[in-house]
């Protein structure tokens, strides 16, 4: 398969001395927009929520939607949250943007498409262009830190894209019947994907172009760099950005938020 040109790597012409544009002057940190993608049916939750799906249901008194936004707007680098509803969500979500100040940094919810990259794919339409990064993370994982955000969009600035993953520490088996384990994968090499997915914006709008023309659908938005341009560099991520996929995530979710609630009072305390 025929790679896409990198024309996102940069290149500096040479000063008088030797010294590169970049040398002579100081770079701007990037700035990025990030894309909250919450359009999901959420079939394995609503049954257990009176019908709301994910990114509307509470956690430790807010929407879980708002967990997540609250973490991008403590980030320094990001300018700007474009969430991607549900449509029968888009008006409730507009209401509470206009009201939660976790939420003060949506500047658009748009309604999502049939697949996740048609979702993506509005969601990035939709962020203004002159962002240097975008970030495209999963409404369903609310306890994601700014740091790590921070960490995938300097990633993504200085090589072009950044998977934020952890390690497995399980030991993962092969099943094609799913009633028995036919082979142990080597778990050194297997990292569980996470979000933010991270990626110089006008390098997101080329692979999402081409993915359209090709009619690829993929789960995440890491394959997209892996099929066009190659292997995607990663950013360690951290076990407490579960994706909340079942009832008892909740349970766990706020668990992990009373205890970073309790460390910051020791903090502020000491």
């Amino acid at each position: 398969m025929r790679r896409l040109p990198l024309r996102w790597r940069e290149t500096y012409a040479l000063g008088r001395d030797g010294e590169t544009a970049q040398d002579m002057s100081e770079p701007k940190p990037p700035t990025a927009a990030a894309v909250l993608v919450a359009a999901g049916e959420s079939t394995r939750m609503r049954s257990s929520s009176g019908g709301v799906r994910k990114p509307l249901m509470r956690l430790a008194g807010r929407a879980l939607v708002e967990h997540a936004c609250a973490a991008f707007d403590a980030a320094p680098s990001v300018g700007a949250l474009v969430i991607v509803a549900h449509r029968d969500d888009v008006e409730t979500l507009e209401r509470l943007a206009r009201t939660s100040p976790a939420m003060r940094r949506v500047i658009r919810v748009v309604a999502g498409g049939a697949q996740r990259t048609d979702s993506v794919r509005a969601g990035v339409e939709a962020a203004p262009a002159h962002f240097d990064v975008v970030l495209v993370h999963d409404a369903a994982r609310p306890l994601i830190t700014p740091a790590v955000i921070e960490s995938a969009v300097a990633l993504a600035a200085r090589e072009g894209a950044a998977l934020v993953a952890a390690p497995v520490s399980d030991t993962l088996k092969r099943s094609s019947d799913g009633l028995r384990a036919e082979a142990t994968l080597e778990r050194e090499h297997v990292w569980a994907a996470q979000t933010p997915q991270a990626f110089r914006a006008s390098l997101l709008r080329e692979l999402l172009a081409r993915a359209q023309r090709e009619s690829f659908t993929p789960t995440d938005d890491a394959a997209l760099y892996e099929r066009y341009v190659g292997p995607i560099p990663l950013v360690r991520g951290e076990r407490s950005n579960l994706k909340v996929t079942v009832p008892e995530d909740l349970v766990i979710a706020e668990a992990i938020l009373a205890q970073r609630a309790s460390e910051t009072r020791r903090e502020s305390n000491a």
